[in-house]
């Protein structure tokens, strides 16, 4: 069994459940900006670290 097949196998195993892959009380927008405000806390860090070059 190759990768490309597993994967196509467990996602039609998701898609017939009737969940669709989503959970109603993760909203994308507030997921999204969550994502984007950690990273940029991350690199604001990283630069303060690096300031000795």
């Amino acid at each position: 069994m190759t990768l490309p097949s597993t994967a196509h196998d467990a996602l039609t195993v998701l898609a017939s459940e009737g969940h669709g892959g989503e959970h109603e009380s993760l909203n994308p927008l507030l997921t999204g900006f969550g994502a984007l405000f950690a990273l940029l806390l991350l690199l604001w860090i990283t630069t303060r670290f690096n300031r000795d070059r």
